[in-house]
């Protein structure tokens, strides 16, 4: 028992599965982990905390060797998954048994769509929406080590018993919002970009690559995928391989000779010396693609160029969720309304719909960012003085989203 809360230590294999049968049929389950990611390839995983119908449990995984029963507990039958800011749990699972886990329930994401700040912590929304206190005292603690002090033990506990409870408030806040169909379907868009994250190559991302032709983005890619494998087989964090300014002026190069490599300053000490044949090998593959065979040009925003239109547009939207009740960020980013005005302004071209044109956004937005263009909404000052001062006003007389 700790702070009053029963809970199994679970530090074997035959221990896990005893719980999982146990809790097998139940209808909740939260959980949380402890991990440590600093320069490593992947997190390591160290402590999974659960909460099954009032049961808990504490399982050691740097103990436990096979964790296979818990991650089918959580991918199979017919309970909700509840989880807080759960990327980590989401990815330790889906590489685990490729599979999602059953009916996952993000509160930090839920309480968003409700109007609450997003992303708040953990502790923010225990107190906010349970009047309960979590002791967060040990955030930078090392999980690798043992034993498990009493004071670990009890953050770890803190961090699944308060689930529960938040998700009967945010769920109840959804459904009285009728938003449970909007915040599925995020929930859904949320995991298949994680999905894509593990299992597309990720080389888009690259720091520094929107201005470079074909032929580099090429480049590019074979390198993110050289670098890539090497991380995983060192366990190390991808950019202690290939830092990406190195990697972009590689590209730029496009040359594979490796005395030519070496004299890019820095390229000696920040490329370990069995990355410079695959970096060479990898330039070669690049450049015997044909021209067809390259990526396309990155595309580049002509909506940076928006200027006062894209800071009203971004006050304006900013006005509309506060007015529906959801946080602004959840349904877009200052680049996401900027290309939804180019994109009506016929700036751009894409080859489908902005996000903000699509699905629930959509019925936010509705026709906020074309009435906006054409002059029939305006912003005004309503009281200075509350925690709403701005307000849109319909300048042809109609008060439609």
């Amino acid at each position: 028992m700790q702070n009053g809360i029963e809970f199994e230590h679970i530090t074997t294999d035959q221990g896990l599965v005893d719980f999982c049968e146990a809790v097998r049929g139940c209808e909740f389950i939260g959980f949380d982990t402890e991990f440590v990611s600093e320069s490593r390839y992947r997190p390591q995983l160290c402590l999974v905390q659960v909460a099954a119908d009032g049961r808990y449990a504490i399982i050691d995984t740097l103990a436990v060797k096979d964790l296979s029963a818990f991650w089918d507990l959580l991918v199979e039958g017919d309970h909700v998954t509840v989880v807080h800011a759960a990327r980590e749990e989401f990815m330790f699972c889906y590489r685990a048994c490729g599979r999602r886990p059953k009916k996952l329930f993000d509160v930090q994401l839920g309480a968003g769509m409700t109007g609450l700040e997003y992303p708040a912590s953990y502790g923010n929304l225990v107190s906010r929406l349970l009047g309960a206190r979590v002791d967060k005292g040990e955030t930078r603690t090392d999980w690798m080590r043992r034993p498990l002090s009493k004071r670990q033990i009890d953050y770890a506990l803190s961090d699944v018993t308060h689930l529960k409870g938040l998700f009967e408030v945010v769920s109840n806040n959804l459904s009285k919002l009728n938003r449970m169909e909007w915040f599925e379907a995020e929930m859904d868009i949320w995991q298949t970009s994680l999905e894509k994250t593990e299992n597309e190559p990720q080389w888009q991302r690259v720091a520094g690559i929107s201005n470079l032709n074909r032929r580099a983005l090429a480049i590019v890619k074979e390198l993110w995928i050289a670098r890539d494998k090497e991380a995983e087989k060192k366990n190390r964090a991808a950019k202690r391989i290939l830092p990406d300014d190195l990697l972009v002026e590689l590209a730029k190069r496009g040359t594979p000779d490796v005395s030519r490599m070496k004299a890019i300053r820095g390229f000696d000490h920040r490329v370990s010396k069995n990355m410079v044949d695959p970096i060479s090998k990898a330039i070669e593959v690049a450049n015997q693609l044909s021209d067809n065979e390259c990526p396309k040009k990155m595309p580049r925003g002509k909506t940076m160029n928006l200027g006062l239109l894209g800071q009203f547009l971004n006050t304006a939207l900013a006005v509309v969720c506060k007015t529906e009740s959801i946080a602004p960020n959840i349904v877009g980013t200052s680049q996401d309304v900027r290309t939804m005005a180019a994109w009506r302004l016929g700036m751009i071209e894409l080859s489908s719909p902005p996000s903000l044109a699509d699905g629930w956004r959509a019925e936010i937005v509705g026709q906020l960012i074309d009435r906006v263009l054409d002059g029939s909404i305006g912003i005004r000052v309503g009281n200075p003085k509350s925690d709403q001062p701005l307000s849109l006003e319909y300048l042809d007389g109609t008060n439609e989203k």
